[in-house]
C-alpha cells in the first residue's frame, strides 16, 4: 500500500486515527500493530510470515543475549537476519556472477524481494548489537518488539528508525493538538513533494529513457531531473514517515537536511540518508577502528563501508560502483583535497559537490553499467546526438516549471523566507490561519493528480 494511494488516504489511515484515539491508551500498540500488519500484508501477504519470523528471533536472541552476555549468542542472531536478507536479496546476483565468471548455466531462483527488508533488517541489527552493548534495555514484550519493527510509517521505505530513538515512547507517548497538527502538516508537505513534484521529474526521466531522438541536452536533463526526483521521492518518504510518526506520538530523527546545498561530498554524506550514514558509521566503521588505527586502515573502513552501501541499495554491480565511487571521493577529500576545499568559493564547491553526485545517480538509475557509460558519455556528447533537437526543446517547455520548482525546493530558501515572515506577529497569525486552508487545497490538488494518473512508483521500494 503506497502512501500516495486513495485507498491509504481516505480509507487506511482514517480508519487507524480514529481507532487509534478512540480506545485506551494501554491498548494503542495493538492497534498500531494490527494496522501495520494489515498495510504491509495489503502488499506483501505471503512475506508477513517472513518478518514476524525475523521479530521473533530478535525477540529471543535479545533475552538471551541480554541474560548470557555472550558474544556467540548476538553472533548468531545477527548471522540470522543477515543470512535471511542475503538469501532473499542476493542469491540470484550471486548465482548470475558465478555462471560469468565459470561459465556455468545454473538455474536462477527468482526469488521475489520482500519490500522493505533491508530497512527492517537493519532496525533489528541495531537493537540486538545495542542490547549487547547494554545501550538500550531488552524489550521483553514481545507485542511492543513488534511494534517496533513492523510500524508502517517507516516500515517499507525508512528512516531507519533505531529502537534507542524510540524506547520510551513504546512505554509512554505524549498526544498533544500541536504534535498531531505538526504531524499532519509535515505529511501533506511530503505528499505534495512525491505526488507534485517526483511524479512529475519521473515522467519527464520516462520520457528521455523512451525517446529514440536524444540529444545532448536531453541528457543533461535528464541526469539533473533524476537527481532531483531521487531527493523528492525519498525525502517525501520520510517527511510523511516523520509526519505520521508524529501524529501517533513517535519523534523519528530527520533523514534530510537540503543535501545539494552541499560544499563537499563529505558534508553530502551528513545531510543524505542520514539514518543510513549514520547507521554504517556507528555499527560498521567504528567497530571496524574507524580513523583511529592509521591511514592505511581508515582507507580499508572506508571501502568496506562503502561496498556495503552500495550492496544495501540494490544486487547489481552498478550499485557496488556507485558506493565505491563515493568511498573513493571520500578517502580524497579526508587525504588532502579537503584541505583544498576550504579555498575554494562556495558556488564553485557546491558545483563539485552536484556534478560528481549527478553522476553518481546516472550510475545508480541505469540496469546495467553499459547504459550507465551511455548515459555519462552523453553527457559530453561522447555518443554522437545532436547538441539540441525539437525533440528536447518540446520536453523541456512542458517541464520547465516543475524543474525550477524543484530546484528551488531543494534548497532551504522557501524555508528560510516563511520563518522570516513568521518573525514578523501579523504575518504570522495570518500563516496560521491560512494554514488549515492551504493543506485542505494540497490534499485536493494531489488527490486529483493522482485520481487522473497512474505513474506513481516510489523509487526506494526496491531496497
Amino acid at each position: 500500500m503506497l502512501f500516495t494511494s486513495i485507498s491509504f488516504l481516505y480509507y487506511f489511515l482514517p480508519i487507524v486515527i480514529a481507532f487509534y484515539f478512540v480506545v485506551p491508551k494501554k491498548i494503542r500498540n495493538i492497534v498500531l500493530l494490527i494496522a501495520s500488519m494489515v498495510f504491509y500484508f495489503y502488499g506483501e501477504p505471503k512475506y508477513i510470515f517472513l518478518m514476524l519470523a525475523e521479530i521473533l528471533v530478535a525477540y529471543i536472541g535479545a533475552i538471551l543475549i541480554d541474560k548470557y552476555q555472550k558474544k556467540s549468542l548476538l553472533v548468531v542472531t545477527v548471522s540470522i537476519h543477515i543470512g535471511l536478507l542475503c538469501v532473499f536479496k542476493y542469491t540470484d546476483f550471486m548465482i548470475s556472477n558465478v555462471n560469468q565468471i565459470l561459465g556455468t548455466s545454473l538455474p536462477l531462483f527468482r526469488i521475489a524481494l520482500p519490500i522493505g527488508i533491508s530497512f527492517y533488517t537493519f532496525q533489528i541489527l541495531s537493537y540486538v548489537i545495542d542490547v549487547y552493548k547494554g545501550k538500550v534495555k531488552v524489550q521483553k514484550s514481545f507485542l511492543k518488539l513488534a511494534t517496533y519493527v513492523s510500524l508502517f510509517p517507516q516500515l517499507i521505505a525508512g528512516p531507519i528508525v533505531r529502537y534507542e530513538t524510540i524506547e520510551e515512547e513504546l512505554d509512554n507517548r505524549k498526544h498533544s493538538f500541536e504534535n498531531f497538527s505538526y504531524g499532519v502538516r509535515r505529511f501533506t508537505i511530503g505528499l505534495a513533494k512525491k505526488v507534485l513534484i517526483a511524479n512529475m521529474l519521473g515522467e519527464l526521466c520516462k520520457q528521455f529513457t523512451g525517446a529514440d531522438e536524444k540529444s545532448v541536452l536531453f541528457y543533461w536533463v535528464f541526469a539533473i531531473s533524476y537527481m532531483l526526483q531521487i531527493y523528492f521521492d525519498f525525502s517525501a518518504y520520510s517527511d510523511m514517515a516523520i509526519g505520521l510518526g508524529r501524529i501517533f506520538g513517535f519523534h523519528f530523527l530527520e533523514n534530510f537536511n537540503y543535501p545539494y546545498i552541499s560544499k563537499s561530498i563529505t558534508e553530502f554524506w551528513r545531510r543524505w540518508h542520514i539514518s543510513l550514514s549514520s547507521w554504517f558509521r556507528d555499527y560498521i566503521y567504528i567497530p571496524l577502528g574507524g580513523n583511529r588505527e592509521g591511514l592505511e586502515k581508515q582507507i580499508r573502513n572506508i571501502l568496506i563501508v562503502w561496498t556495503l552501501t552500495g550492496i544495501w541499495h540494490g544486487a547489481s554491480w552498478n550499485f557496488v560502483i556507485w558506493g565505491l565511487l563515493f568511498g573513493i571521493i571520500l578517502m580524497i577529500e579526508k587525504m588532502f583535497l579537503g584541505k583544498h576545499l576550504e579555498k575554494w568559493p562556495n558556488f564553485l564547491k557546491r558545483i563539485y559537490v552536484l556534478f560528481i553526485v549527478m553522476i553518481s545517480f546516472v550510475i545508480f538509475n541505469a540496469t546495467n553499467m553499459a547504459e550507465a557509460w551511455k548515459n555519462i558519455s552523453g553527457l559530453f556528447g561522447a555518443n554522437g546526438e545532436s547538441l539540441i533537437n525539437a525533440y528536447t526543446i518540446y520536453y523541456l517547455k512542458s517541464y520547465l516549471i516543475v524543474v525550477s520548482i524543484a530546484v528551488i525546493g531543494a534548497t532551504p530558501l522557501l524555508k528560510n523566507m516563511i520563518l522570516r515572515l513568521k518573525k514578523n506577529e501579523k504575518i504570522n497569525k495570518a500563516l496560521n490561519v491560512l494554514e488549515p486552508f492551504s493543506i485542505v487545497v494540497i490534499l485536493l490538488v494531489v488527490t486529483a493528480y493522482l485520481v487522473d494518473n497512474s505513474y506513481n512508483p516510489f523509487l526506494y521500494f526496491r531496497f
